[in-house]
């Protein structure tokens, strides 16, 4: 695959010239230009994969926006600016952003945004999703356990059935990962999906971003936006966080997936739509029905198909896995080779209750590589934060069953001899005990990266 081109649009007194540089030295093609009439003359027709505005003036800088987002059809655009403010991010949003930040700017968090918004770049979530290539090794939802084994299957027969799907769990369990793997194992894998979290935005914004504007539609409305369920035409709106909308935006929500069309603000006409609405929540719908913040009907139209996440705590063996995955992820974004985790550290790892589920595992995986010095083949109880340190030394503490056994075959190498010995049971006594928590070898869970 080719290398992604990102367009940077910045002024000769930006504040961060190194940002074309820094950029390409994560293998991305970068072109840099002052105005968009010398970029366009600098690409000689080839179309930018993203744009980056990086510049002072944040007025000049959403007419570009808005310039951009004419042609681009969907092309990411990020906004850097000087001084922000919500006034301005909400401007910005309306302009047809897809993510904004203020100087100074994390290169690390431009960076993932970079990575979610970019087809091919190894995005985790994106405003639109890439067209599905067979074959392709895209990271699925990773988890071998039994139950996630049947989940897996099942999202797959619900891809295939064009129906709307409720997908619940708890904060952090990867509810957006399986809205990507319906997009992608669906018909609709050529056409766009777009995220959208309903929680982040105000009733007001929230509408206007759904179903768009007519230019003059209110104050600001200075051009026209197509709202996110009409950029969504032919592939996949995914809901994030849907419980948080008022009953006034569940209510236009129903209407639209009753009737397949839409109105924009300030608009005299409906709009067709051919869209999949994917919606997530980590509420408990029968709690919110029972407390009336969520409509019954809407409810009904959504709970077509549903999925339901198990927090981490519920799939041991399952950490591991992940905690490879994404040390093999960070090693990559930082140059690094680490290997393994230590069977202490594992066992660890293991016997933590992990309230923020995968989103906190991954940034304790990223968290290590502070610690880590730069030649570390190994992470040691000494790589860990503070918290996880001072979790070790409370380790005394009574463990459930199969964090009991997890511990002692990891810190015995998967010898079952010594693990019986080590938690003073027989060997028939802990295969017993291995079958019942669904423990069946120690591949994926040595801690070794292939």
């Amino acid at each position: 695959m080719d290398r992604p081109l990102i367009l940077v649009l910045e002024d000769k007194n930006s504040l961060n010239q190194d940002l074309p540089q820094d950029l390409s030295r994560q293998g991305f093609k970068v072109v840099r230009s002052c105005s968009g009439t010398e970029a366009f003359d600098l690409l000689q027709g080839a179309k930018p994969d993203l744009y980056i505005i990086n510049s002072n003036h944040s007025r000049r800088d959403l007419k570009t926006v808005r310039l951009l987002s004419r042609p681009s059809q969907g092309t990411p655009v990020i906004l850097i600016v000087q001084e922000s403010s919500e006034t301005k991010a909400i401007a910005a949003l309306r302009a047809g952003i897809n993510d904004y930040f203020k100087h100074p700017v994390s290169f690390k968090e431009l960076l993932e945004s970079i990575r979610r918004h970019l087809p091919g770049a190894g995005a985790e979530s994106s405003g639109t999703q890439p067209a599905f290539q067979e074959g392709d090794p895209r990271p699925g939802f990773i988890g071998e356990t039994p139950h996630i084994r049947k989940i897996k299957a099942y999202i797959t027969r619900a891809a295939a059935i064009d129906c709307n799907v409720l997908i619940t769990g708890e904060t952090g369990t990867g509810k957006e990962k399986v809205a990507e793997l319906i997009h992608w194992q669906s018909a609709r894998r050529e056409h766009p999906m777009i995220c959208i979290n309903c929680a982040a935005l105000p009733e007001n914004l929230l509408e206007s971003e759904l179903f768009g504007y007519e230019r003059g539609a209110f104050t600001g409305a200075s051009e026209p936006y197509p709202g996110k369920l009409w950029l969504a035409e032919g592939g996949t709106i995914f809901l994030d966080e849907i419980f948080e909308m008022t009953h006034y935006m569940q209510a236009k929500i129903l209407r639209a997936v009753d009737t397949r069309r839409i109105h924009r603000l300030g608009g005299k006409k409906s709009i067709p739509l051919n869209i999949r609405i994917v919606a997530a929540t980590n509420q408990d719908p029968e709690d919110a029905l029972a407390q009336g913040t969520l409509r019954h009907d809407l409810y009904y139209r959504l709970n077509v198909a549903r999925v339901h996440l198990p927090p981490i705590r519920e799939r041991l063996t399952d950490i591991p896995l992940l905690l490879n995955h994404f040390l093999k992820d960070m090693n990559r974004v930082y140059g690094r080779r680490v290997e393994s985790f230590s069977p202490e550290v594992m066992a660890l790892l293991l016997g933590y209750g992990w309230p923020g589920n995968i989103r906190e595992l991954r940034n304790l995986v990223e968290a290590l590589f502070i610690n880590l010095p730069p030649q570390a083949r190994f992470v040691s109880l000494t790589h860990l934060p503070e918290a996880f340190q001072r979790l070790h030394e409370n380790q005394g503490q009574p463990q459930g069953e199969k964090a009991q056994l997890l511990n002692a075959l990891l810190t015995t190498k998967w010898n079952k001899s010594e693990a019986a010995q080590k938690l003073q049971i027989s060997r028939m006594t802990l295969y017993r005990k291995m079958e019942k928590h669904e423990i069946q070898s120690s591949q994926g869970v040595t801690g070794r990266l292939k």
